[in-house]
């Protein structure tokens, strides 16, 4: 099991996720440096000085933080972006695959099934 377990760890695709994984969470800190220290504030200037964070409601003793919510969100949209843009990029750099040739032309599925059809007759 332990060789196993040594296999699969040093498989290419689990160091790979390992390795995104960590550079996710650094990444995640500075898209939460970017929107609480500069998007925030720029929003809150255009709605009127509100702090954005702070919005909300309570029920009871419930409370609702939808300045929470929205800033999620934009974070969300921020990192989608940049992995949006990540993924392009690569695309672009990455070689294109070469086309399969093409398959010599021969008789159609129909042609086929009546010249099974013919000789089904002919016996």
């Amino acid at each position: 099991m332990l060789n196993e377990f040594k296999s699969f760890i040093t498989r290419g695709n689990v160091l790979d996720l390992a390795v995104g994984i960590i550079i996710g969470a650094a990444f995640t800190a500075i898209v939460t440096s970017l929107v609480d220290d500069l998007i925030q504030p720029i929003i809150g200037m255009i709605i009127g000085g509100v702090d954005f964070s702070s919005w909300g409601f309570s029920i009871g003793e419930a409370k609702f933080a939808v300045g929470n919510f929205i800033t999620a969100i934009i974070k969300f949209v921020i990192v989608a972006w940049v992995v949006f843009l990540i993924v392009k990029a690569v695309n672009k750099m990455t070689p294109k695959k070469a086309e399969a040739p093409a398959a010599p032309a021969g008789p159609s599925d129909n042609d086929l099934l009546k010249e099974i059809l013919a000789a089904l007759k002919a016996k």
